[in-house]
């Protein structure tokens, strides 16, 4: 089967329900790999070339799971290993409600999900040793985490409030009652 037609197989296959499939629950054979690739921007490709159908994508993001280190699409009855270069979502708004420790943070993805940061959808800060640049993620579901825009941390650092955490004071950002760091205060 071309590999056309293994994409066209896949979105065939996606049960047209209303909510996320429940692709947690389905264990279909691994059918192999497919060309396909999320870059680290959020663009989906298909044999290289861009997917330019938004919804084609939001129907693709609706199935993808993550076990272990590896990134699958998975339907009822097949299961496609895929590239995902950072993280499979991009978190590109932020909407902000009340202050303080009553704050809520509300992210939209690039695929249109909305996450309200809080216990079940938790931020992080990851710093390279390297470079010191911080890559911020927000968890959208399950194992399947957003990287957060560099425009959207730029709005988070705006928010931030010092918090003294094991003795070094930290910046960071309220939400759902809940206090995640995003630097050190120095």
């Amino acid at each position: 089967m071309t590999e056309s037609g293994k994409a066209n197989d896949l979105l065939a296959q996606i049960p047209s329900a209303k909510g996320l499939p429940p692709v947690h629950l389905w264990n279909p054979d691994f059918c192999g790999d497919i060309d396909m690739r999320i870059a680290r921007d959020g663009t989906w490709y298909y044999l290289g070339t861009p997917i330019g159908r938004k919804p084609m994508v939001r129907l693709f993001s609706t199935i993808i799971r993550r076990d272990g280190d590896a990134y699958f699409l998975v339907t009822p009855v097949e299961k496609v290993g895929i590239q995902v270069d950072d993280a499979p979502f991009v978190a590109v708004l932020l909407d902000v409600q009340g202050q303080g420790e009553q704050q809520v943070l509300s992210f939209t993805t690039n695929v249109d999900e909305q996450v309200l940061a809080g216990p079940d959808h938790p931020l992080r800060v990851v710093t390279d040793p390297v470079t010191g640049e911080p890559s911020p993620y927000v968890r959208v579901r399950s194992n399947l985490e957003a990287l957060v825009h560099r425009n959207v941390f730029y709005q988070l650092v705006e928010l931030a409030v010092p918090r003294l955490i094991d003795g070094q004071e930290w910046l960071g950002v309220w939400s759902a009652g809940e206090f995640y760091p995003i630097g050190p205060s120095a």
